[in-house]
């Protein structure tokens, strides 16, 4: 589910990207999505909800746009931002609070669609957080950070959990593919790991915490280690990024 703020003092503005919002993820029909609007800066900031985008006005009364997005960025959000604006001068200062793009009044169509191809790219890039999962007549969160591995045992998926908790549910691995990110590599037909808890492969099998291993089919080693690689290179150079002063 797609978190989508929408912040500009003018009604029609806002609607009007709700619009072409919309318009937009009708044609891709693979994310679910929920928009609030916010009719100023500070009204946003009382919310306390981090959003997965958030489009922003610049021209508001204080704190405007740009003051706005230092705030929000000050308090540790991650939320991508696009700029709202009828000045194109006003979008130098975007790279200080790293916005992904801006957008001129009145909208284009073809410029907004442009935006969102881009934007849309960074939000499947993002590390999924949480994965809602179906258990009889209720609905269990789980937190993909702290998902170890998954299984696949018939028509059942088992997650097993950093803390040793194993949750289990009705799915298809395909779809469990769907939803959850880059980290999760698939090694064996049946399971699906977390690269950020794998120790090493050896001997067929994935290495994890505690001692414990998982399969790892043949034709997906190389694949496997590529992708530890990979995953372990990304990480510190997240972890250098977080480190600037």
């Amino acid at each position: 589910m797609l978190e989508i703020a929408i912040c500009d003092d003018e009604p029609v503005m806002r609607k009007e990207i709700s619009r072409h919002f919309s318009d937009y993820m009708a044609k891709r029909q693979d994310m679910d999505y929920r928009i609030r609007g916010f009719e100023s800066g500070k009204q946003l900031l009382a919310w306390g909800h981090d959003f997965d985008l958030i489009f922003l006005d610049i021209q508001m009364e204080q704190p405007d746009g740009m003051e706005t997005a230092r705030r929000l960025r000050q308090r540790g959000s991650q939320s991508l931002l696009v700029f709202v604006t009828v000045l194109k001068e006003c979008v130098f200062d975007a790279f200080e609070v790293e916005a992904c793009d801006y957008l001129l009044k009145p909208l284009d169509t073809g410029h907004f669609e442009r935006t969102m191809e881009r934007v849309y790219e960074r939000i499947r890039q993002k590390p999924a957080k949480r994965l809602l999962v179906q258990r009889g007549n209720q609905s269990q969160v789980v937190l993909l950070s702290e998902s170890v591995y998954c299984e696949v045992q018939g028509r059942k998926i088992y997650i097993h959990q950093k803390n040793g908790e194993i949750i289990d549910y009705y799915d298809r691995m395909e779809n469990l593919k769907s939803h959850v990110d880059g980290r999760f590599f698939q090694c064996h037909r049946s399971y699906l790991v977390n690269l950020d808890y794998v120790r090493g492969c050896e001997a067929g099998q994935v290495l994890l915490p505690e001692g414990e291993k998982i399969p790892v089919s043949r034709l997906r080693e190389r694949e496997m280690t590529q992708a530890l690689l990979c995953h372990m290179k990304e990480r510190r150079g997240a972890e250098r990024h977080k480190e600037r002063p």
